[in-house]
């Protein structure tokens, strides 16, 4: 057989990894599962994720895409934002949430990274809602600008069922919209 290299080697990685979390779940993934279904060595994994936490991050955004990497673009704010949240309560139903709770007790570290990464999501969504003139600016604190995602984040993982979309067009509706729409025109406090 031949020596599988580079983006490749990687790609059955992912793969195994995603086979392996569909199959037996996050509690039985393990590294050494993950290099037999890959027919490789554990140290081959290893050298490319610290732990099966990113191991299954990384596989989650081949197999699916990153939030990142598809910001919804509906034409209006609230269309936008509740795109975001649709995705993410899609990702919930998709891995479940023994796999969302696994990820975060054992990757405390992922969640600066998400939070960074669902920041600039929204700032791209709030900066296009400023250019099509839907609000004032787009210089909303960051409070404001992740707070749809944050509370979201906090359905999914205290809830352990899918959100409803009632529960995203509040937050959107009653919490979000207002926030963003007092913050640009000037109505909320910075300290």
């Amino acid at each position: 057989m031949e020596r599988r290299r580079g983006a490749e080697l990687e790609a059955v990685l992912l793969d195994a990894a995603w086979a392996e979390l569909t199959e037996s779940g996050y509690a039985q993934l393990t590294m050494e599962s993950v290099a037999a279904r890959a027919q490789t060595g554990k140290q081959v994994l290893y050298r490319r994720w610290r732990n099966r936490a990113e191991l299954v991050i990384a596989a989650l955004r081949h197999h699916t895409g990153s939030i990142v990497g598809n910001v919804p673009d509906t034409g209006s704010l609230r269309g936008d934002v509740l795109g975001v949240l649709r995705q993410m309560a899609d990702r919930f139903t998709q891995l479940g949430p023994d796999t969302i709770h696994g990820l975060m007790a054992e990757a405390p570290d992922l969640d600066p990274e998400v939070y960074s990464r669902m920041t600039g999501v929204m700032a791209t969504i709030v900066k296009r809602a400023a250019e099509r003139g839907e609000i004032a600016t787009a210089d909303v604190p960051v409070a404001v600008l992740t707070a749809p995602t944050n509370l979201m984040r906090h359905e999914i993982f205290f809830s352990h069922s899918p959100v409803s979309s009632s529960t995203m067009m509040a937050l959107v509706d009653d919490v979000f919209l207002p926030l963003v729409r007092g913050t640009s025109a000037g109505g909320v406090r910075r300290p």
